[in-house]
């Protein structure tokens, strides 16, 4: 999987946000096209990867969201990708008329993961737990902050994109780190060393336990055995005693 190729435009005018508008199938990359030569910003995340045939080998753009794509516009400049047959409307929150926005920080992280990834990012509609945030401290994502998740039993970190999920893409645990704490597997050590600590704390008090119960049996049987001593102590006084009577009569 080579890095991110994606066909983007840009145009100074401020203030924009991020729009998702939805596109006809296989038309993607025209509309971007002509989105471009009409001065707007857009975004259309695509990444390039090689296809196996039978007979040959080849380099592909994937789509990694179809028939969706990313402009930056002002208010004033929103009906202008709406004048494109191939573009049908935005997407917009459930209830709301005006189109959903996406946050710049969000978009960043996506951009970022998808340009340097050499890995195949995913898109996840579907719901999804939290993750610990992390951030990626080595290979070609160093730098990029989002969650671990789990997906399948892999580990990943995932960007998520209001409205849309989040994409995430395969990265090794060693790779990682809690932001605010050490890497992964520091933290896994870390737990584990204070396992091991709780276990020997536990264990010395044991030991202790055990060693008062015995000094308390040590003393128990040292007294019934001072108890026994007095005991014959006075017996022998009082046989005395009766001899000396017996005695003296």
């Amino acid at each position: 999987m080579q890095n991110t190729n994606h066909i983007e435009t840009k145009n100074n005018t401020a203030p924009r946000q991020w729009l998702v508008a939805y596109v006809q199938s296989c038309l993607e990359k025209k509309t971007a096209q002509r989105l471009a030569a009409m001065g707007i910003e857009c975004y259309l995340p695509v990444q390039s990867e090689i296809r196996q045939w039978s007979d040959r080998r080849k380099r592909v753009d994937r789509l990694v969201i179809p028939m969706m794509i990313f402009v930056h516009v002002t208010p004033q400049e929103r009906p202008l990708p709406l004048s494109l047959q191939a573009v049908s409307r935005y997407m917009v929150l459930r209830g709301e008329s005006t189109p959903a926005v996406i946050p710049d920080e969000q978009m960043d992280r996506f951009r970022f993961m998808l340009d340097y990834s050499p890995e195949a990012v995913e898109m996840c509609s579907a719901p999804l737990a939290p993750g610990d945030a992390v951030k990626v401290i080595k290979g070609p994502l160093a730098g990029l902050e989002g969650e671990l998740i789990t997906v399948n039993g892999k580990s990943k970190v995932a960007v998520r994109l209001d409205m849309l999920g989040c994409a995430h893409v395969d990265v090794p645990i060693g790779f990682v780190e809690k932001r605010g704490g050490g890497g992964i597997e520091g933290q896994k050590n870390k737990k584990t060393k204070e396992i091991q600590k709780t276990k020997e704390i536990q264990k010395t008090k044991e030991i202790q336990k055990t060693k008062e119960i015995q000094k308390t049996k040590e003393i128990q049987k040292t007294k019934e055995i001072q108890k026994t001593k007095e005991t014959l102590k006075a017996k022998g006084i009082q046989k005395r005693r009766q001899q000396e009577e017996k005695a003296v009569r």
